[in-house]
Order: C-alpha cells, then sequence, then structure tokens
C-alpha cells in the first residue's frame, strides 16, 4: 500500500475531527484502575510475559530548567540541578526491583531516555545511569539495538552528544516546535536554528542513525506563510523522521498553558491549512506519511516497517518493536508488561516516597481480557499499516470475524458511505481520504467509548 496517497478532503475533516485517543496504548490510560492491587499487576506480566522476547527500556527524568507554555508533559521545573541525583538513587532502587520481576537477562533491543528535558542531568549522571541499567539489564554492546534520547538544543553541548554516543545512544529526537523568534517567545522556547543544526551536525558526523525533529502547529502567532519558513528549514537539515504534533491548547489540565493568550492561536482553519501544506511539502520532500503525526524517510526503519507489516505502536509512538515487553522507571512511567499495563505515581514526592516503602511506584494499571487483546490488535493494524485482513484475525483468536464485531461493522458503513474506508468480505482498507482519521476509525473498535459519549478527555484527532 502507498501510504504517501492522502487524499485531502476538508468537509470530512470537519465533520470527523472529533476528540478522541491516540491509542498508545488500548486499553487507553483513561481505563487505567488504582484499585488493582500492584502485587497482582506485577504477578499477571511475569505469568503472561514471553521470556524468550526481547526487553525495551524508557527512563522519565522530569526535569526542566524552563517552562515551555505548550508542555503537558509530567515535569519539574527547577535550576537547581542537585535535585537530580537524589532523584537517580530512587530510580536505581526501582531499576532493581524491576530486574529482578523482569530481566531475565532478555536482551534490551530498544531502550529511551525521555522527560522533562534527560539532558537536564550531568555528563557524569548520564554515564551513571546508563552504567546502572547496563549493570541491572542485558543492554547490547554491538550498536544494534534502538537506543534514543530526547534532547533540547538548549540543554546540550556538542560534548554531551559526544558522550550521548560513547554510551552507546544511536538515535536522537530534538524539539524544534517552530523557528519564528515570535512564536518562540510566545511560547518561552527560544532556540536558534543554528543551536539545533549544530547538533544535528555533531550527531551525524559521530554516527547516529537516526535523527529526529519535533514540530507543532497551532502555537501563538503561527501562520501559514510562517510554518512553511519553518518546514523550509527543517527539510534543508534533512533529518531522518518528523513528528508533527498538533498542540491542544487544553489551560485548566495543564498550568503552563495559562500564561498562552486564546486570542494569539490560529484560527481552526489556519490550523487545518498548515497541517495540509506541512503534509504536501513533506511528501514533496521524499518523506513518507507514516500516520498521524509522523514522517519519515523511505529508507527509515519505520518506514521499512511499515512496508513489511512489522510497524508497531507504544507509549514511544510508532516503534519497530513490537516483539518487545516494556519496562518504564521514573516518576509516572508507563509500563507494558505481558497482558498488563500500569503506570507509576505522578507526583515526585509520592513517587520517591513509594520506591523507598516498597522498591516500586504502581500507582493504577489494568490487566487485559481477552476482548482487549483482539481490539488492540485490531486497532494496532489499523493505526500502523491502514488495512486489516479479517480471515488473519479470525484465524489469530478463533473468533468469527463479522459477528464478533458486529457493532463495529455496522458503524463502519456510515465512513463506508463518506469514502473513509474501503469494506468488503475479506478486509478494512483505509482509504487515502481516511487515512488523516485513522483515529476516529479506530474508535469504532474501542469497546471503552459508548457512541453516543463526549470524549472530551482526548485531545482532538486533527
Amino acid at each position: 500500500m502507498d501510504n504517501n496517497l492522502i487524499k485531502w478532503d476538508l468537509e470530512l475533516i470537519k465533520r470527523y475531527d472529533l476528540s478522541g485517543p491516540r491509542y498508545t496504548s488500548y486499553p487507553t490510560a483513561v481505563q487505567f484502575d488504582p484499585e488493582l492491587s500492584p502485587a497482582d499487576l506485577v504477578a499477571t506480566g511475569q505469568t503472561s510475559a514471553d521470556k524468550s522476547s526481547p526487553l525495551s527500556l524508557y527512563v522519565h527524568i522530569p526535569f526542566c530548567e524552563h517552562v515551555c507554555y505548550y508542555c503537558a508533559c509530567n515535569k519539574v521545573i527547577t535550576r537547581n540541578r542537585k535535585k537530580a541525583q537524589p532523584y537517580l538513587d530512587t530510580v536505581y532502587r526501582e531499576m532493581a526491583q524491576l530486574s529482578e520481576w523482569y530481566s531475565d537477562n532478555r536482551p534490551v533491543t530498544q531502550l529511551h531516555w525521555g522527560g522533562g528535558t534527560p539532558t537536564f542531568i550531568s555528563h557524569e549522571q548520564m554515564i551513571e545511569l546508563m552504567a546502572e541499567m547496563r549493570k541491572n539489564f542485558n543492554l547490547l554492546d554491538d550498536d544494534s539495538g534502538d537506543y534514543s534520547i530526547e534532547i533540547d538544543p538548549r540543554e546540550a553541548s556538542l560534548e554531551t552528544i559526544k558522550v550521548l554516543r560513547d554510551i552507546g545512544f544511536n538515535r536522537i529526537s530534538l524539539g524544534l516546535q517552530d523557528i519564528d523568534p515570535k512564536v518562540q517567545e510566545a511560547v518561552n522556547r527560544v532556540q536558534s536554528v543554528e543551536q539545533t543544526a549544530a547538533i544535528l551536525e555533531e550527531a551525524r558526523r559521530l554516527g547516529f542513525r537516526s535523527l529526529n525533529l519535533d514540530l507543532i502547529y497551532g502555537l501563538p502567532y503561527q501562520t501559514l506563510e510562517g510554518f512553511n519558513s519553518t518546514l523550509d528549514k527543517v527539510i534543508e537539515m534533512n533529518p531522518d523522521r518528523l513528528s508533527v504534533f498538533n498542540y491542544a491548547h487544553l489551560p485548566d489540565r495543564f498550568r503552563p498553558q495559562r500564561h498562552i493568550q486564546e486570542e494569539t492561536l490560529p484560527s481552526p482553519e489556519t490550523k487545518l491549512a498548515i497541517l495540509e501544506s506541512t503534509i504536501n511539502k513533506l511528501l514533496e520532500a521524499g518523506y513518507v506519511y507514516i500516520g498521524m503525526d509522523h514522517f519519515a524517510k523511505p529508507d527509515d526503519e519505520l518506514a521499512v516497517a511499515q512496508r513489511t507489516g512489522n510497524l508497531h505502536r507504544n507509549f514511544q509512538g510508532y516503534t519497530t518493536h513490537a516483539e518487545c515487553d516494556l519496562v518504564a522507571m521514573g516518576v509516572s512511567a508507563i509500563s507494558q508488561i505481558g497482558s498488563v499495563y500500569y503506570q507509576n505515581e505522578h507526583e515526585m514526592q509520592v513517587y520517591s516516597d513509594a520506591v523507598t516503602a516498597n522498591s516500586h511506584a504502581i500507582k493504577r494499571g489494568v490487566s487485559l481480557t481477552q476482548d482487549d487483546i483482539i481490539r488492540r490488535f485490531v486497532i494496532t493494524q489499523l493505526i500502523c499499516h491502514f488495512e486489516l485482513d479479517k480471515a488473519k484475525v479470525a484465524k489469530k483468536y478463533d473468533i468469527d470475524f463479522d459477528e464478533y464485531f458486529a457493532d463495529a461493522l455496522k458503524e463502519l458503513e456510515a465512513f463506508v458511505e463518506d469514502g473513509l474506508i474501503k469494506l468488503d468480505t475479506g478486509s478494512i482498507e483505509v482509504t487515502p481520504a481516511g487515512r488523516l482519521l485513522i483515529r476516529r476509525i479506530c474508535m469504532a473498535f474501542d469497546a471503552y467509548i459508548p457512541k453516543e459519549q463526549s470524549t472530551q478527555r482526548f485531545s482532538r484527532i486533527i
């Protein structure tokens, strides 16, 4: 299937642009239950995990020196670098427990440090953190793993990039958002193009094999012309991957967003024009539309995985590591072990106290039913590959697909009439007009969303 076929149908987009899950998991985090016993979640994870499969590790480093007003991440704003070491010491204690539960000497084929700003910690602390991970888990030494880190170019020197390469990272993701100084000032994130370009250039020189840039549309003072200028500069920088996120203005939920004046935000019409232009520009520049917010070069592992049917989706977004259990550590981190998802405590002090008392900080989770597992597979196939082989699902889970999903298929009839999907006896295929609305299509298979219910707990689809 050629994923570069995107049909922009404004009428359909406006009709279906509701709020909905991003499906980095199914069930989504809304279904995580704080009443479930952490011991039961861990026990179920251990018994349902495939011990012969590799692991993915995630560490959440929440510190930022400056607040970006658009940010909805779990973070701690501080200029006091001394706060990092006590937190890392707590993570090491949690890590030892997680290793005991899940390591089994399974190879770690994927690793990610996210935030916050992971490069907030010192070079010595980076070296120490990676050493602790190597001590507790079976990290690869041959550079074949997918080891990535999020970088704020304002918080990373060229020496930082060398340290990261030396300790085993081979992928980086840089936040850029927009190059317009007026937009940057309005969101309190002023960084020069030169800063970003210098980091990318040094990373290439040192042999990082994948470079990602994050952009955001819908920020204060953005215009179609201005964002096109950002895209031109970004295409010139030539990253391997691009994430282009829709800014969701939810000041009641995210305190920093209260600094953003609503009247400075672009209109819904301008946002849609920016998105349409972004897609066209990136496709013309040779990038492949992976899905939702993501683009990659045709030879990038994400694009290859999509072509070969091996693309997956988890809490880090699109990934090539469908076979991995995800072991996450740090405040608010979410793990996926076997048929279990669970999330750590959100508040820093509560997290630290929990680890001190229990060697873990599990706050809430969900143990998947067989129905969850079946629906997760269907949603993952659609959101990663824009098509579904009904017979494959029926055989894999020993069900009659049309009977099992009778309600969902009835809902899909409207999508067929509107040209979002093609539906026949053997398959569901998302059309070029439906790809931008894939989240809405997946919602038809979501058993937790009553069909008439408001979905205000989620961001808008576009």
